[in-house]
């Protein structure tokens, strides 16, 4: 690999067949999928859903629906697939108030697989006296209730990349007069 003078290498593609690239892998098929209620009249408080995962990697933590995108399947098909599969909730149906792509992809670094995931994120709306069906990948769910983007009931999600999503669900998703919510209202196909 040729440098420039200052050291930068400005093509990490090998020449040839020498290899793979050099670096972690990037990886785009995993999905998050948030679940809300709304806990009042108006835009707040909601509740938050979280899943107690029952198995390795996240065995025994706090999350909220997450999964693969199967070969052939959107992001969006994945997700809604998932939010069936783990929690019994149909984005189609009449217990869902509506579902959104949240317009932030997180980068998180997986550092036992040596690889960077991009991670699309959507959110769906429940009924408000909805109530999640477990499946075998979680040991119990439980409400989170959060007014506010600065409310310390955030601190209740594990990573940074979970809390800036929550923050972007009660600015642009939640309140009723967001500009961007019906911009980034989906329909799986």
């Amino acid at each position: 690999m040729t440098r420039d003078p200052d050291g930068y290498r400005r093509h990490p593609t090998p020449v040839g067949d020498a290899g793979p690239l050099p670096g972690p892998r990037l990886r785009s098929d995993v999905v998050d999928a948030y679940v809300f209620r709304r806990a009042g009249e108006g835009h707040a408080p909601i509740e938050l859903l979280q899943l107690r995962r029952a198995k390795a990697p996240l065995d025994q933590t706090w999350q909220p629906v997450m999964g693969h995108v199967e070969a052939g399947e959107t992001a969006v098909a994945a997700a809604a697939r998932e939010l069936l599969e783990e929690v019994g909730l149909d984005v189609r149906g009449p217990d869902a108030m509506g579902f959104w792509a949240l317009e932030q992809v997180w980068p998180f670094f997986l550092a036992e697989l040596d690889c960077i995931v991009l991670s699309p994120r959507f959110v769906a709306e429940a009924a408000p006296r909805w109530e999640p069906t477990l499946n075998h990948e979680h040991s119990a769910s439980r409400w989170v209730r959060v007014t506010g983007p600065d409310d310390p009931a955030l601190n209740q999600f594990m990573w940074p990349g979970q809390r800036h999503a929550i923050r972007e669900i009660i600015s642009d998703i939640a309140r009723p007069d967001a500009h961007a919510r019906d911009r980034l209202r989906v329909q799986p196909a």
